[in-house]
């Protein structure tokens, strides 16, 4: 893989406070976004991802997996409705602008549902994604059936669809950070929190029509320059948004922060291991 797409950082504006949704939507894609890239490379080698390959990316956000999937020659769609910001970014990314003087992946980016990507007379995709990992907040994988159900038809039969979820606590460092965003929310629920289980990700695929066919475990560690890039990065998932509209900002800040402490090394950056496990299934 092309360390320069990788790495792509964005045109930056300029400091914004975080409540701003462009400049969290600029700290995902430059700080967090890339923290998968070790899952979206195991998971396209595995399915060989290349010329002639029609993918279809849900919940795409600011389109990372979109642009490698597109440097192997695959032609990409994407699809989100969680953020504006995020799929400006991604149009950005891949979609050709007059300053142009090169190639550019064949690529659309569509606001909306997966119903929304359809084109008349266009091939069914043979290959669909979710790569917004679920099971380390409660509730995080509500809607993601839905979206499944929506895409199943749009792809050829027997096609694989990937889903992405965390692995076991003991094997996640992250997931105790992240659970400060329940815990700040809704302290009951917090309560009732349970991990990630093996079979989480065959559930939502099965409820969505879908037939489990094969999963994999990839290792992507959380790596932060420093504390305060560690904290941008992880409210850009949006994941600490309910913490802050029921406490406030400067305490979500301050919670995060030292939830991180122990993740802090000698030299100021922050390391923390974690362990995805993605699930391929397929459509009927």
């Amino acid at each position: 893989m092309t360390p320069t797409l990788v790495r792509q950082h964005l045109p930056h504006a300029g400091p914004s406070p975080r409540s701003d949704r462009g400049a969290r939507a600029r700290d995902w894609a430059e700080i967090q976004e890339r923290m998968l890239v070790p899952l979206f490379e195991a998971v396209y080698e595995r399915l060989e991802v290349g010329g002639g390959t029609r993918l279809l990316g849900l919940g795409c956000g600011s389109g990372l997996a979109l642009l490698m999937a597109g440097s192997l020659g695959a032609a990409v769609t994407g699809v989100d409705s969680s953020s504006p910001e995020r799929l400006a970014l991604a149009r950005d990314r891949l979609l050709p602008s007059e300053r142009d003087t090169g190639p550019r992946a064949v690529a659309r980016i569509v606001s909306g549902s997966p119903r929304d990507t359809v084109v008349e007379g266009a091939p069914a995709y043979d290959l669909v994604t979710a790569f917004e990992p679920i099971g380390c907040v409660a509730g995080d994988s509500e809607g993601l059936g839905t979206q499944l159900a929506e895409a199943a038809p749009l792809a050829g039969r027997g096609a694989p669809v990937v889903l992405v979820g965390w692995g076991p606590p003991e094997r996640c460092t992250t997931s105790a950070v992240l659970r400060v965003a329940t815990k700040l929310a809704d302290p009951l629920r917090a309560a009732n929190w349970r991990a990630a289980r093996r079979d989480d990700l065959e559930d939502v695929a099965q409820r969505a029509g879908l037939r489990p066919d094969g999963s994999g475990r990839v290792a992507c560690p959380f790596g932060y320059a420093d504390v305060d890039s560690a904290v941008r990065g992880l409210l850009s998932t949006g994941l600490f948004d309910a913490a802050v509209d029921a406490t406030d900002q400067a305490q979500v800040d301050k919670e995060v922060a030292e939830a991180l402490h122990p993740h802090l090394r000698r030299d100021g950056t922050v390391w923390m291991p974690n362990v995805f496990r993605y699930l391929i299934a397929r459509t009927p």
